[in-house]
């Protein structure tokens, strides 16, 4: 079926939109960000240090809607750290046997040891939402998964870990604008699946499940914090602020560093086989 002149206009303009997120007396310029950027990433370096030094165990949830911006504030929280300590888990569906296991089974092994913060790229809560709308789960299973999750989330504070919970909100128009941004532009298209679109319609399906998420999980030891992400920037400048405010790091002293020599050369000489170069293309 071929599309009326009135979508063909309004995907064209999309298309055609600059990626901004908020209106122009709102924006944050991009040098800005990059300098208030670069400021909070040498805080998270001295919190990496310091977790290092102290075995601290620190697990972070990010949650939200289809294009709230949970990958690129993931991406600007770690970009400028070891991935060995800052550990991100997108867990992908479950197998035949993970869905015959206890429902946060899965999940478990890979909450942080002692030196370790764990960033999980959605969690636990796809029961309370993705699978709740969808019908993935029935009501009484999701209804179970909300009476235990506080006394799960209650063990693994109990166990010395740091657990912060952040949901991105975000509006239906600008939702709608990122949707449409990834289906014209072909390096975002892997990022559209086909339970977006399907999810896409369901959009107060989602707002009563989050709302009883949050009626039911939103707890004293374990409280949820929710960022308005309509601008991408500023959403990542905030959650990486109220991260490091909520840890109470210190920079352990470090020595000063300074270069060795290097070794003589001791007669080596540079082979004279040819080698299989990249061609010079830029």
């Amino acid at each position: 079926m071929m599309k009326a002149k009135k979508d063909i206009a309004q995907d064209e303009a999309d298309n055609a939109a600059p990626d901004t997120d908020a209106p122009p007396d709102a924006r944050l310029s991009s040098k800005k960000y990059e300098r208030e950027l670069a400021r909070l990433h040498v805080e998270l370096v001295k919190l990496q240090q310091w977790v290092v030094h102290t075995g601290a165990k620190i697990c972070i949830l990010f949650e939200g809607r289809d294009g709230a911006g949970k990958g690129g504030t993931i991406k600007a929280l770690t970009e400028r750290v070891s991935p060995r300590i800052f550990r991100v888990v997108a867990l992908p569906s479950p197998t035949e046997r993970e869905k015959t296991q206890m429902y946060l089974q899965r999940y478990l092994p890979h909450l942080p040891a002692a030196g370790e913060i764990v960033i999980f790229d959605r969690s636990w809560y796809n029961r309370a939402g993705v699978e709740r709308v969808m019908g993935f789960c029935t009501e009484s299973q999701a209804k179970a998964f909300l009476k235990a999750v506080p006394l799960v989330e209650r063990a693994i504070v109990d166990s010395g870990v740091i657990l912060l919970k952040y949901w991105l909100e975000v509006s239906e128009a600008e939702q709608t604008r990122r949707l449409r941004a990834r289906i014209h532009d072909e390096r975002k298209i892997w990022k559209l699946s086909k339970l977006d679109l399907d999810s896409y319609s369901h959009w107060y399906d989602y707002s009563r499940a989050r709302d009883d998420m949050f009626e039911q999980t939103d707890t004293g030891f374990a409280p949820w914090f929710v960022a308005d992400s309509n601008d991408k920037k500023r959403v990542r400048l905030n959650i990486i602020s109220h991260f490091l405010q909520s840890i109470p790091y210190k920079a352990p002293p470090r020595a000063k560093i300074t270069l060795p020599k290097r070794q003589k050369r001791q007669g080596y000489r540079e082979p004279t086989r040819e080698v299989r170069n990249v061609p010079r293309l830029f």
